[in-house]
């Protein structure tokens, strides 16, 4: 292992970069490779760990030094051990000493702000609780069902042209549109703020201006709930005893809707892209041998949502993967080169079905809170999706798929596929192999699949209240059937012929919020 005086990541170790029409380009002070000019993370990952161990010195924009934590092990240290690691950047030498300027390109990721995720102690005890008590509130059967409903609608929009960009139609669709839902606000989700999400990511000059309009749609949202609190996230949020102030609601509910739009967004279209890309994987879907929770779990492993995050920062002097860290050095979460570390997984394209201790929601008291929400949206939007449109496949060669990449992540461009043009589907309905056009409105919850031979005028709903916005952004269905009417197959608890359902049927119905 190279020697630590050949390495140190300090202030004090810089000197000249090369220029950048030179072969060196790339190579920072003390010959340490740049992070956002490496042309493939994944390849330059490895070789530092062939060279460092599992705890490498790299630069970030502007030649700020940073260790890059590449270790399943040591990773798990880290997030595990605050008394010698923070997520407070205010400790950090090189923010401290005016080597970070305000306008530095990752600063929106490094700065501190008075969020659970950056606390700490017992102001960390105090937020943390209040978000993971408003999680515990969410009812999963009725999520699984909004995801559903806003799957259908999505996959109305394109169902019938035979051709769809399942990353800019469906995958950066659906997330938006299921946390708007959970937060208490489905009225806001439209393009608009799909689109303010992606640019706000992505760091463009009109970035700001579009946290800006995200941030409006939350404190609207924060003001209604504090005047006339609902069953939400966000009124749960409002109501803990941890008296969070209005600001401090906001800010966590950014945090909650941006980290779990991202996060889901590449989670939907990496396991997309593995499905229609790799025939093995698929055949073992088709067949049974795996399920779509499980494919979800292996593209965690394979292609995590975030490759890293910004940053752990020492508290005091240390030592980590046979390095020595120094008080105030910061660290990158190596999520990507710790779920290919060669100590737990020997052989990188190994099947890990049913292994859940990849990295992907971090780890230790940060631990992402909302993990089961991203994975229930990825399962329940795969497979309805996969339902309706059973012969779906890449519309381009595997090679033509463009990516962009961040130290952050790495991020689908677009995934276009075709298939055969389909009749749009009521979103109240399980999806079909088979599907029916959408019906004509009833008057009565009608099972039965023959046509009533009268049938009254469809009513009108009724309008909604003045100031009270509807919650649900799609209708709820009866809970009791009309006497008289007799289940047909497929409906209610018989089956086929009146056959009753078996156990596992009846579990697979309730289990998927039908």
């Amino acid at each position: 292992m190279t020697s630590e005086s050949q390495f140190l990541t300090g202030p004090d170790d810089r000197m000249p970069a090369p220029p950048p029409g030179c072969p060196a380009h790339g190579i920072g002070p003390g010959g340490l490779h740049r992070l956002h000019e490496a042309p493939d993370l994944r390849a330059l990952y490895e070789q530092l760990r062939e060279k460092y161990g599992p705890v490498a010195p790299v630069l970030l924009h502007d030649d700020v030094p940073m260790w890059v934590v590449l270790g399943h092990a040591e990773n798990l240290h880290m997030v595990r051990t605050p008394s010698h690691f923070t997520r407070d950047s205010r400790v950090w030498t090189p923010l401290k000493d005016g080597m970070v300027k305000p306008d530095h390109p990752l600063m929106p990721h490094i700065a501190w702000q008075p969020i659970c995720s950056h606390a700490e102690g017992e102001e960390h005890k105090r937020l943390r609780a209040a978000v993971t008590a408003a999680m515990v509130t969410i009812d999963h059967r009725s999520l699984r069902r909004t995801i559903g409903r806003a799957t259908q609608l999505l996959v109305n929009r394109f169902c019938e042209t035979g051709r769809a960009d399942l990353v800019d139609q469906f995958a950066e669709h659906l997330p938006m549109a299921v946390m708007c839902d959970v937060l208490g606000m489905p009225e806001e989700y439209n393009d608009r703020i799909v689109q303010a999400a992606r640019d706000m990511l992505k760091g463009t000059q009109t970035a700001i201006a579009s946290n800006e309009y995200i941030m409006g749609c939350l404190r609207r949202l924060v003001a209604r709930r504090r005047a006339r609190p609902d069953e939400d996230f966000t009124s749960h949020l409002v109501e803990h005893p941890a008296g969070l102030s209005d600001d401090e609601v906001a800010q966590h509910l950014r945090l909650v809707l941006i980290a779990s739009y991202e996060a889901t967004a590449n989670l939907l279209a990496n396991t997309l892209r593995r499905v229609l890309t790799d025939p093995g994987f698929r055949a073992q879907l088709n067949g049974g041998q795996m399920t779509v929770p499980q494919a979800v779990e292996q593209s965690l492993w394979d292609e995590p949502p975030f490759s890293t995050i910004l940053g752990y920062f020492a508290k005091q002097e240390t030592e980590l993967g046979g390095q020595r860290i120094r008080a105030g050095d910061g660290l990158l979460l190596g999520i990507a080169p710790a779920n290919v570390d060669p100590r737990v997984r020997p052989d990188p394209t190994a099947d890990m079905m049913g292994n859940r201790s990849h990295l992907a929601f971090s780890g230790g008291p940060h631990e992402c809170p909302g993990q089961d929400i991203g994975r229930a949206i990825a399962d329940v939007g795969v497979d309805k999706l996969l339902m309706r449109l059973t012969d779906v496949q890449l519309d381009c060669a595997e090679e033509e798929l463009r990516w962009t990449e961040s130290i952050a992540s790495q991020h689908l461009v677009e995934l276009p596929v075709r298939f055969t043009p389909q009749p749009q589907q009521d979103v109240m309905s399980q999806p079909s192999h088979t599907p029916m056009p959408v019906p004509q409105p009833r008057a009565a919850w009608e099972i039965s699949t023959v046509r009533a031979e009268s049938e009254p005028p469809a009513e009108a709903p009724a309008p909604q209240g003045a100031g009270s916005p509807a919650r649900q952004p799609w209708p709820a269905p009866p809970d009791l059937v009309p006497p008289g009417v007799a289940p047909s197959a497929g409906t209610g608890e018989a089956g086929e012929h009146g056959r009753p359902r078996g156990v596992r049927q009846r579990f697979l119905r309730w289990w998927r919020g039908y």
